[in-house]
């Protein structure tokens, strides 16, 4: 067997390992065809399937839904951030500050904030922008984007996400998977959910 093909092995290998323990992790039902309101927030989406709310939210304004485990799929809403705050909770602010939000961000900075987040809270080295085109969300203006990076335990991943500035807040919708597998078994679930979100009154 080759290298490579070693490496794809323990990949999927590793998967299967984290799908029960990932879906433990899943708290709350979000219930096919029902009004979800996201993270107290204006946004809502109303998930053409069901999904799991994860009860750990990452911060104020965010909370993460998911399939099979947050390790196989992982979908976080980031909903009305405000200026000065990061995507996610700091954990600590001294020795491991994160990025801001700040009412300076432009569309096309978006992804270097979720970058430099993604950098500093779930502690990656690798991380690539694959690609970037302005693209409507939330019925505005907005900036959909990919991206590629190598977990902490060596599991490459791939993402996708899709961002609008309105009443200078930041809204985002995020997701990220196993390249080998769940990121393309799960994609067609993550979009579907995504068209549905609105901003509320």
């Amino acid at each position: 067997m080759t290298v490579s093909a070693r490496r794809s092995w323990m990949s999927v290998a590793l998967c299967l390992a984290i799908v029960g323990a990932g879906a433990a992790d899943a708290n709350a039902y979000r219930e096919k065809g029902k009004v979800a309101e996201i993270a107290d927030s204006k946004m809502t989406v109303t998930p053409p399937r069901d999904w799991n709310r994860l009860d750990a939210s990452p911060g104020k304004n965010a909370e993460t839904w998911t399939l099979d485990g947050e390790q196989l799929n992982d979908i976080t809403f980031y909903s009305g951030v405000e200026a000065g705050r990061p995507l996610v909770k700091e954990p600590d602010k001294k020795r491991q500050p994160l990025p801001k939000f700040t009412e300076s961000t432009l569309l096309i900075e978006i992804p270097e904030l979720l970058e430099g987040t993604y950098r500093a809270y779930k502690q990656i080295g690798g991380f690539s922008l694959t690609g970037s085109r302005p693209e409507r969300f939330l019925r505005q203006e907005g900036v959909y984007f990919t991206y590629e990076f190598t977990d902490r335990d060596d599991l490459p991943r791939k993402g996708e996400a899709r961002a609008a500035l309105v009443g200078k807040k930041l809204y985002m919708i995020s997701f990220d998977a196993p390249r080998l597998h769940y990121f393309d078994k799960t994609l067609p679930d993550f979009r579907a959910l995504a068209d549905t979100a609105k901003l509320g009154n």
